[in-house]
């Protein structure tokens, strides 16, 4: 009797199709894309004690689990990383207790452009108003550059499901701005 054929995957991450899941593999889809989950982590780790120091540990805890499990990684390969460290993420949240940090200083050389973006105070108040899904749907699009397919792949929703949820987040975030333009002017 043949033994049981191995399942694999042709993923492609900007590099050569990959289909023997080794460490090459590993080392290709890493050099793609742990700058992009990264800075996925950092963003969402903002405000935190050591979000750069956070955000290191929970990438390579991304990629380790991409090794781990790399029998189930799925193409598209950035939206399946975004959707391990999502998770990784909300797991680090459950278990991180707030210290106090008193008189410590936050490094102030590290500038992301994010921040400089969101410093628009009517974007901010428009923004605190969303709801958290609306706000990680418009993240997903906006910050990581994700297309609607990949949106729904992070969120575990069909095509359908997640352009309505991106339609109603965009609305929303519209609605929410002009409030402010009008409570500006009243």
């Amino acid at each position: 009797m043949d033994p049981p054929p191995q399942r694999t995957i042709a993923l492609s991450c900007g590099c050569r199709d990959l289909k023997v899941k080794d460490d090459v593999w590993l080392a290709e889809i890493f050099d793609a894309h742990a700058i992009e989950v990264r800075r996925y982590l950092r963003r969402r780790l903002t405000g935190e004690a050591s979000p750069d120091i956070d955000a290191d540990d929970l990438t390579a805890e991304v990629f380790a689990i991409t090794w781990r499990r790399r029998e189930d990684v799925t193409d598209p390969i950035l939206a399946w990383l975004y959707g391990v460290a999502r998770r990784v993420l909300a797991t680090h949240r459950r278990r991180v207790i707030a210290l106090p940090t008193g008189d410590v200083e936050e490094d102030r050389h590290v500038i992301d452009t994010a921040d400089l973006v969101s410093d628009d105070l009517a974007m901010k108040r428009a923004w605190s108003i969303l709801s958290a899904r609306d706000r990680k749907v418009l993240l997903l699009l906006a910050w990581e550059g994700l297309s609607e397919i990949q949106v729904a792949a992070v969120l575990g929703l069909s095509e359908g499901g997640a352009s309505a949820a991106i339609s109603r987040a965009r609305r929303r975030l519209r609605d929410a701005i002009a409030a402010q333009g009008t409570a500006a002017d009243g």
